[in-house]
């Protein structure tokens, strides 16, 4: 599959959102659709305005089928490493299991590399369990214990 992976511009908004919806997780979370709202229009901005953030595409036939957030983190651990956080990572349902997934964290990885990261860290929801194993395929390894708290 000819893939083109590319950053997002406002106008990819409603095909992120159809992406990040759509799946039995997102689902159960309610409360999110696929509707551009101010909320999710100004945190766009916030990201595109931010030099440490970026959202990757990646594109089949002009049409958005994958997607996610990329976080470059300067550390003071670690003797100052800079590390990179993968986010809302998503390919079409349809999709999946074609390489395209691989294909774009391949391509972020890189481009952490580039900036400097000396390592990619992520988080999964317990329940994406085929998400598990395609990250532990990629080499990703569950070394530490994540915690959410609402606000």
């Amino acid at each position: 599959m000819d893939v083109v992976f590319r950053q997002a511009t406002a106008a990819d908004l409603p095909a992120m959102l159809r992406l990040l919806v759509d799946d039995a997780v997102a689902q159960a979370r309610g409360g999110y659709g696929a509707e551009v709202t101010p909320a999710v229009a100004a945190a766009f901005d916030d990201i595109a305005r931010d030099p440490n953030n970026e959202l990757w595409l990646g594109e089949l036939g002009g049409e958005v089928v994958a997607m996610l957030q990329l976080t470059l983190i300067p550390g003071l651990s670690r003797g100052g490493m800079k590390r990179a956080l993968v986010e809302a990572v998503r390919v079409r349902a349809d999709l999946r299991s074609h390489g395209i997934g691989e294909s774009l964290m391949r391509q972020v990885e890189a481009r952490a590399r580039a900036a400097g990261c000396g390592l990619v860290q992520l988080t999964t929801d317990r329940q994406r369990l085929d998400a598990h194993r395609f990250y532990e395929r990629l080499g990703y390894l569950p070394s530490h214990i994540g915690m959410k708290k609402k606000l």
